[in-house]
């Protein structure tokens, strides 16, 4: 295992979201399913357009050929998702995540506000978006727990409708974890559908399944590569990719701890662990113990796991927890695990990251489940300048203007001025037309009719008040 150290360090931990990489297996199956080796955004193409121009034909056609399953059914009935059943462990477990998950939303500020004082009204109304689309990945697991970390903050937000679609298995199933969660958020809608045409679906619509405001969700290459490009039809949350995880440990954590939390990520497909320490000791016990927890997974978990570890780890003995906080701001991870002497201590140094995980008792596989904030995170350097899934993603806000006569003519004529200076005479007129009505913009400080906003009692809801903003 390379140790990394100062400027290759960074150079190491230094990235771009720019191509998502195409393993050599998937390359493989496209040409074989396709019979020419076609790029993945090809073969994204080809899908979307197909849903586009023949809806649930192409849905059954695209699920047969990739997911190996032709439902005739492409909604789940109502009688299915009721006969749902999982044992009561895991059915008490999904209760738990959601009731979680819901109270740590409904503490996030969401509403509006409307402030009224000398020059008139400003404000912003935020509104709900009226329907959503969820996309749970089910290829080699069923993620129940994305369902329940996405359509929360939804439904926390207001959304009036989620749909839910998620690949079917070879006998057009879904999932039942995933149907016993769906009904436990009471969402009713749910489509045996995966993959690019799953999100084309979404986007586009077909007799079966509605077209949403906004699609939301992890998934493959494939579904990543359909958001961005039905970006703008419909609305995205983000472009989620492999998954990461950066430990920041000194020489007073636990090597078995850090070990366990590196390879809960690693075996994801394309993971990317990285360990960063001020202890050259700690680096060399966490290897040894890497390996042997590692061993002792089940396969196909230890594989995932091995290729994680074997073709993208980064191993990085930093000076300094200053400059260990210095490399992951650089990375802007996914997840921040900080497993060092006093880690509270470190979490004002934080400045780029999806989630941070404070100590040994929080480890973000808890995260993952039932600790709260929602696990769907930005990847790939994206920390930089998006945030986690959240209640803000599923609303609209709408800046609400209302000035009196008074602030119209003492901040008009500036707005004439820079009207003018960007050669954009019709706005500078529109203003002066109110501030000198008697000879049509260009003239006297005339008086201004009819141009003062009603005050409180007037508009919805009144100072103090935003429920309804």
């Amino acid at each position: 295992m390379q140790v990394l150290q100062g400027e290759q360090a960074r150079t190491a931990l230094t990235r771009t979201f720019d191509q998502i990489p195409v393993p050599e297996a998937v390359a493989r199956r496209i040409e074989q399913t396709f019979g020419e080796p076609l790029s993945p955004e090809q073969v994204v193409e080809r899908i979307l357009s197909d849903v586009r121009a023949r809806g649930d034909d192409a849905l059954r056609d695209w699920t047969e050929k990739l997911d190996g399953a032709r439902p005739e059914a492409l909604e789940v009935s109502a009688g299915e998702l009721a006969a749902a059943r999982v044992d009561d462990d895991l059915h008490a477990a999904l209760r738990l995540a959601i009731s979680r998950v819901r109270a740590f939303y409904a503490a996030q500020p969401a509403h509006g506000f409307l402030e009224h004082g000398p020059d008139g009204a400003l404000g912003q109304l935020v509104r709900p978006l009226s329907r959503v689309g969820v996309y749970v990945p089910g290829g080699l697991a069923p993620l129940i727990s994305t369902l329940i970390h996405t359509a929360v903050p939804a439904q926390v937000a207001g959304v009036e409708e989620i749909v839910v679609t998620t690949p079917p298995d070879r006998e057009g199933r879904v999932h039942p974890a995933i149907l016993v969660a769906a009904r436990e958020l009471g969402i009713a809608r749910v489509f045996r559908v995966g993959g690019a045409q799953a999100i084309g679906a979404l986007a586009y619509g077909t007799a079966s399944i509605p077209a949403v405001d906004k699609v939301a969700g992890p998934g493959n290459l494939f579904v990543v590569i359909a958001k961005r490009m039905v970006y703008g039809q419909v609305g995205i949350e983000s472009l989620p990719g492999p998954t990461e995880t950066l430990v920041v440990a000194d020489d007073s954590a636990d090597p078995r701890f850090v070990a366990a939390d590196l390879l809960a990520q690693a075996e994801h497909n394309g993971a990317e662990p990285v360990l960063v320490s001020t202890s050259r000791e700690l680096l060399l016990t966490v290897q040894g113990e890497l390996m042997g927890q590692l061993e002792a997974l089940p396969e196909p978990n230890r594989g995932w796991a091995r290729d994680s570890v074997s073709a993208r780890m980064k191993v990085i003995l930093a000076a300094s927890l200053d400059e260990a906080l210095e490399l992951s701001n650089l990375y802007a991870p996914e997840h921040l695990c900080l497993l060092t002497r006093d880690p509270w201590s470190l979490l004002g140094r934080v400045r780029r990251a999806g989630g941070v995980f404070v100590g040994e008792a929080s480890m973000e596989a808890l995260g993952d489940y039932v600790a709260g904030p929602s696990h769907v995170m930005p990847t790939g350097g994206t920390a930089r300048f998006m945030s986690p899934v959240n209640v803000r993603d599923f609303q609209n806000i709408i800046s609400v203007v209302g000035v009196n006569e008074s602030a119209l003519r003492r901040i008009g004529p500036a707005a004439a001025a820079l009207a003018r200076a960007e050669g954009l005479e019709a706005h500078a007129r529109a203003v002066e037309s109110r501030l000198h009505p008697a000879d049509g913009g260009a003239g006297t400080d005339a008086a201004v009719p009819g141009v003062s906003v009603p005050g409180p009692a007037g508009v919805v809801g009144a100072p103090g008040d935003l429920s309804d903003l």
